[in-house]
């Protein structure tokens, strides 16, 4: 319980945004002290076992607990996420060029609703500084996706260059990559989620991951976008059409969310994007939605909510061939990803499935 009982009380009296900076910063510098990666792994590394293993996309997953993106905007502590437990990471959102993004104060903790408040704005230093990071990690042991955005003061209609921009910088470096349409914190971002602009923009991602990949003389590599849990039904069965007709590889369900039911934190008052534990019921709904609509021909991850093995499995029988956390790192550290993975493995054997793959989508059958 090193960070519950040491760490997180110091972090919980900093500010929530210097609190996230000096994590990234640390676990960037502890990549580069000979030995420590070890010890790490010794800690918190998750012992690898047959049935948590995900083949899924052409890639390896040791275990189906990944980080959702948000936390390491700018690929720099890459190279130890693995070594804390993590079965794959996101990267991102990057946009093609920097930006300093909303005005501070624009992360809030609701510790009474175990939630996050965000109103970030895809602030990053850019695609050139991230593929110049990616391009100097050598210790690659888990897949790394980089989720991809637009520039703030790029329009909607000229929206699809700036994921093409992206794609075109970055595609040497990423495993794969998820087109991020549904922040709340980029104004009309969300709108990009549906119609004709959203069929421009996934046949512009495509387009350039064939032309990338024709180029490295290799099959083009996956490419996933991720959804709001703001969608009414019918918007959300539109989407799920257009993002299936384009021909990606999966769907990520879902990001942050703009409602604040059940919330009692002062901090609900907040303008941004909701993440954490209220969030968990939804997004599962969602999966199930998704997973009902594409008849399980679509990979989904799921993200939002994720605090117990349950919350993750619930996931898993609803629909999604992997999961993401990202808020509940904040709350519970590193400690929960072995909790997390040998939860699902106990749930998998008490349910009679020899694979993670078994148990997708069960609850549908």
């Amino acid at each position: 319980m090193l960070y519950t009982k040491l760490a997180k009380p110091v972090f919980f009296r900093m500010d929530p945004e210097k609190a996230h900076h000096l994590v990234i910063d640390g676990l960037y510098t502890a990549a580069r002290i000979p030995g420590l990666p070890a010890v790490m792994r010794g800690m918190y590394g998750v012992k690898q076992y047959p049935e948590l293993e995900v083949n899924l996309f052409g890639l390896h997953f040791p275990h189906p607990v990944g980080l959702a993106a948000g936390l390491d905007k700018n690929a720099k502590a890459v190279e130890m996420f693995a070594n804390i437990g993590f079965g794959f990471a996101e990267v991102g959102t990057v946009t093609p060029k920097g930006q300093a993004g909303n005005e501070q104060p624009r992360l809030f903790r609701l510790p009474s609703d175990e939630a996050l408040v965000n109103r970030m704005g895809f602030n990053n230093d850019g695609a050139d500084a991230m593929a110049q990071r990616l391009a100097a990690v050598t210790d690659r042991r888990i897949p790394i996706a980089v989720n991809i955005g637009k520039n703030k003061t790029t329009p909607n209609e000229s929206a699809h260059e700036d994921y093409r921009a992206c794609m075109q910088k970055l595609y040497p470096y990423g495993d794969f990559f998820v087109v991020n349409i549904s922040s709340p914190n980029t104004p009309d971002l969300r709108a990009l989620q549906h119609g004709d602009e959203l069929s421009l923009l996934l046949t512009t991602v495509m387009e350039e991951a064939a032309k990338q990949a024709a180029k490295a003389g290799a099959q083009p590599k996956p490419v996933l976008v991720k959804i709001a849990p703001d969608m009414t039904d019918e918007q959300l069965g539109y989407t799920v059409e257009t993002i299936q007709k384009s021909g990606v590889a999966g769907i990520i369900a879902t990001n942050t969310t703009i409602s604040r039911d059940g919330l009692t934190h002062p901090n609900k008052k907040e303008t941004g994007g909701l993440s954490g534990l209220p969030l968990k019921a939804r997004s599962t709904e969602v999966i199930r939605a998704v997973y009902r609509q594409t008849g399980g021909q679509l990979p989904i991850i799921g993200s939002g909510g994720i605090f117990t093995a349950d919350d993750a499995y619930d996931k898993i029988r609803a629909g999604a061939a992997l999961v993401e956390i990202y808020t509940a790192l904040i709350y519970r550290g590193p400690e929960l990803l072995n909790e997390l993975a040998l939860g699902i493995r106990q749930r998998l054997i008490a349910d009679g499935y020899a694979s993670i793959a078994e148990a997708v989508g069960a609850d549908h059958r």
